[in-house]
């Protein structure tokens, strides 16, 4: 199984993920949020890679079952009903909705990774049931982390080397790029502590000013869910559930 890490969606174009299986990351927020989301029983979730076309998609659905979502600059975005802050999608919210959704880098990596034969949706709520599907699925794969305004960020790379990690408590058969390498070693140096690495990072720093800790927090919880969102024919969707159980027992945050 050879893994890449593809440490910014501007070191590669479209194209370059066809017949791929992805795995896209953005733990501060937007992947994060969206797992949040779909567990708190959202119908679905369209990602888009612009304001206009969210307007657009918004305006082609069903109306009071859309709702729009985003942020730009980490805020809310006027006209919006909800921003990014997984903290928002309660299930009173967001239940049976179908969700339009914005973000200046997450949902930009998703729909650059759309040529993909499959999409997966992660981060640290559900990496170790990520773990397991792509070693039972055994097939060579790409980590693409979206990054902070198309540059490399510490949190999606820290988050790739720990899914590195995780993997290889469960087979032998892996290769790693160069880049998956380095994801590897920057995760034993930097991923003792996530809340402190979110902290410490550059747009952890930029969420905290702007009143967005409690986000970090959340965001650094671990194995909340076995549930696995994927993205196929523009929409995300929960894989369906091997089994009733969506909560892990023993699901933990790093202090």
């Amino acid at each position: 199984m050879k893994i890449n890490v593809v440490l910014s969606p501007a070191n590669v174009d479209e194209l370059y993920f066809s017949g791929k299986t992805t795995v896209v990351v953005d733990v501060l927020r937007a992947t994060t949020t969206i797992i949040t989301a779909l567990m708190n029983g959202a119908k679905e979730i369209v990602p888009v890679g612009s304001v206009e076309f969210a307007m657009k998609a918004s305006s082609n659905m069903f109306g009071g079952q859309t709702l729009i979502c985003g942020e730009r600059n980490a805020k809310k975005i006027d006209g919006f009903n909800l921003g990014n802050s997984p903290l928002e999608f309660t299930n009173d919210v967001i239940s049976g909705k179908s969700l339009v959704f914005f973000t200046t880098n997450g949902t930009k990596a998703i729909v650059k990774a759309k040529y993909s034969d499959e999409v997966i949706i992660a981060s640290f709520l559900n990496i170790s049931a990520v773990a397991k599907y792509l070693v039972e699925l055994n097939k060579p794969f790409e980590i693409l982390c979206a990054g902070k305004n198309n540059s490399f960020c510490l949190e999606d790379t820290v988050f790739a080397g720990k899914l590195i990690a995780e993997i290889l408590t469960q087979t032998e058969d892996v290769e790693l790029t160069d880049s998956g390498l380095a994801s590897a070693a920057i995760a034993k140096t930097f991923g003792k502590n996530l809340k402190k690495m979110f902290a410490e990072s550059e747009h952890g720093k930029f969420l905290i000013e702007n009143g967005f800790e409690e986000d970090l927090k959340y965001c650094a919880k671990l194995n909340v869910t076995n549930d696995i969102p994927v993205y196929a024919s523009n929409i995300i969707k929960m894989l369906p559930r091997q089994n009733g159980e969506s909560k892990v027992p023993g699901s933990t945050t790093i202090s």
